[in-house]
């Protein structure tokens, strides 16, 4: 599997408490896969995809190399390593990255990890339909699909089949990154085209700053208020910054 890599050489694998969504809070592991389908100019995570050579903009303008920023590991591998950051009771959560751009091996690993962990969350952008060896296995999506703000097409970012399978899927909710007011209406036309119940939309705040998120979160209050959605900040940013694994 293609992980993304600390400086030290190891795959990202951390214990942290899940900042964002409807387990927010929850005692986690998470891991960091790379590579990424999507291009988002406010990614918090271009080591992921931001290659050298590549033309993708983004607010910072780093590019990055692929030697440097993946590291390779086999379910096996990984399994002993994420065992060995757990403590009872901690959930697993994947995220990238694009997680379902890896389901083939991602499918063995967490065929691995379930009896080892109290549920399995996958964070993604929602353009991959998962297939049913990994379903099976996944007790929350987190689906996070990119808006106009993301500066990605929308023949990229909006895909029929993927979002329509996570609108009927009970164990998906959908956290959408908003930038200004006029993201809103974007989320109301997606809320409709797939008939996504409200109860499973979460807005959050762009922001990799305390005073960034601030900013946003109480008029996002409001709205969510008002349109029967949930509000999710970013607990890991409060906390500790936009400070990465180390």
């Amino acid at each position: 599997m293609k992980l993304a890599r600390l400086p030290d050489g190891s795959p990202e694998v951390f214990r942290t408490l899940q900042g964002e969504g409807p387990s927010m809070g929850c005692p986690a592991v998470f891991l960091r896969l790379s590579l990424c389908n999507l291009h988002c100019v406010w990614c918090d995570t271009p080591f992921t995809w931001n290659w050298e050579g590549t033309p993708w903009p983004h607010l910072d303008k780093r590019k990055f190399s692929k030697s440097d920023y993946i590291v390779e590991q086999t379910p096996a591998e990984l399994t002993a390593t994420l065992e060995s950051a757990s403590r009872p009771g901690d959930r697993l959560v994947i995220t990238g990255g694009e997680p379902l751009l890896q389901q083939g091996e991602l499918s063995a690993l967490v065929t691995l990890l379930s009896p080892n962990f109290s549920a399995i969350e996958i964070e993604t952008n929602g353009t991959q339909l998962p297939i049913p060896a990994l379903d099976s296995h996944i007790a929350q999506y987190n689906v996070s699909p990119k808006l106009a703000n993301s500066q990605n097409a929308p023949e990229l970012r909006i895909q029929e089949k993927a979002m329509k399978f996570f609108a009927t899927c009970e164990r998906a909710f959908f956290k959408f990154v908003v930038v200004s007011q006029s993201d809103l209406k974007e989320v109301e036309e997606l809320q409709q085209r797939f008939e996504i119940p409200a109860s499973r939309i979460l807005l959050m705040p762009e922001g990799r700053s305390a005073e960034a998120l601030a900013k946003s979160r109480s008029w996002l209050a409001q709205e969510c208020l008002d349109h029967g959605y949930r509000l999710t900040d970013r607990l890991h940013v409060q906390l500790w910054g936009d400070e990465r694994a180390k």
